[in-house]
């Protein structure tokens, strides 16, 4: 195995970096990788994009919105049904975008923003007509009772048979989109029972945003100064060893905490030099739990697949390189791979898990660079370097296009 400890350095390094979403924090530990990535031979640079820099206003106002129209609707006449009918599905269709990687319109046109910053880093045969980009992100989320880790130890005493048989997180934005959608129905069909059941789930839904908002950022060290370990990772061991005939690009991006606004702005700005017919994309997400996971598909809404020809491929590359790779798991959250996958490209989605299939310390204070598991993080390199020479050494056009792309 080769020396990795300085993948270890940095995790703690960066977990040191207050890192919310487009923050001064996120910009110095994007400066600090692009200096790294450097060192290790590859072409690095900081972009600055645009971002709101979190997701509690762009669903907490339109979730608020719809609760406050709910209940004038209930104490009001036909009129005020009429606006809480407006209103709810004015809501219900911003949340519905801003959960989904849409074009997160509602936040755009009505909420401020501030700068962000990707990494951008080429290595390998960069004249090559094939490129792989590996994707992962540095900023960190803030933490609220919504991710409490005591939960599924409950449900893993209580109802086992239940945690044994879900290979699928929960939806957790579901009612957060139901709470609107119900508060639309129920104030144009008369429906008092439909809209109550609303108003409470669009109340709750903006209070919950409230009470992450208030929160401070965790350290982040799995979720996902792993991938960006990773992303080191690969640099080192290529330039060790050069891959001929492939493109490689290390992206680590900012503000993916908000709903992917770092890696909309790398899709605006590159992917119309990247054809999805010679581009394959790895995102490398929370790699740091104690079993390494590919995921077979993730939507906090939608669920979309990741195309199969592409995780036939990773699945030989781990059995060849020793690396166990659980399968099966679908997540009901939303990482950056779900935006390449949209655009049509072939795509993967790299995580890991705990015995309760979700990442270890998720999105909580104890997310921390004492609690990674270290081997998991070496396994991801081995993997993602070894995807990155299957696929140079593979005739032919790339795997399948998405069939889910949009």
């Amino acid at each position: 195995m080769p020396d990795r400890r300085h993948l270890r350095d940095a995790i703690a390094h960066l977990a040191a970096i207050d890192r919310p979403s487009a923050s001064p924090g996120e910009r110095e530990a994007a400066q600090w990788i692009a200096a790294r990535l450097g060192e290790f031979g590859c072409s690095a640079r900081v972009e600055e994009e645009r971002a709101h820099g979190g997701y509690w206003f762009p669903l907490g106002v339109p979730a608020a919105l719809a609760g406050a129209a709910g209940l004038a609707a209930q104490r009001g006449g036909r009129n005020a049904r009429l606006l809480a009918g407006g209103a709810g599905a004015f809501a219900a269709a911003a949340i519905y975008d801003d959960v989904s990687g849409g074009s997160l319109w509602f936040r755009r046109r009505f909420l401020p923003s501030r700068p962000t910053w990707n990494v951008v880093a080429e290595t390998g045969d960069v004249d090559a007509e094939r490129t792989i980009v590996f994707v992962a992100h540095h900023d960190a989320a803030h933490w609220g009772i919504l991710f409490h880790p005591g939960v599924l130890p409950l449900l893993a005493r209580y109802a086992p048979g239940l945690l044994e048989r879900s290979d699928t997180s929960p939806p957790l934005m579901a009612p957060v989109f139901a709470g609107p959608a119900l508060v639309a129905l129920g104030a144009l069909t008369g429906s008092r029972r439909l809209l109550t059941a609303g108003t409470a789930l669009a109340l709750g839904s903006a209070a919950t945003f409230a009470e992450i908002g208030s929160r401070g950022a965790v350290p982040g060290a799995n979720d996902n100064l792993t991938g960006v370990a990773t992303l080191l990772g690969v640099a080192t061991e290529l330039a060790e060893r050069p891959v001929e005939g492939l493109r490689v690009l290390l992206v680590s991006t900012g503000s993916e905490e908000s709903f992917m606004e770092g890696m909309h702005a790398f899709a605006r700005r590159h992917f119309p030099r990247l054809p999805p017919e010679s581009t394959h994309v790895v995102c490398v997400d929370t790699v740091g739990s104690p079993e390494l996971a590919l995921l077979e598909g993730e939507g906090m809404l939608r669920m979309r697949e990741y195309p199969d020809d592409f995780k036939r491929l990773i699945d030989v590359c781990a059995r060849d390189a020793g690396v166990h790779l659980r399968r099966g798991l679908r997540f009901r959250n939303a990482t950056d791979g779900l935006i390449a996958l949209k655009a049509g490209y072939p795509t993967a989605m790299i995580g890991s898990v705990t015995p309760h299939k979700v990442p270890a310390n998720y999105h909580w204070p104890t997310d921390t660079a004492d609690n990674v598991d270290h081997g998991s993080v070496d396994d991801a390199v081995t993997l993602c370097t070894a995807i990155a020479r299957r696929v140079a050494a593979t005739a032919g056009p790339p795997a399948e296009r998405s069939a889910t792309s949009a």
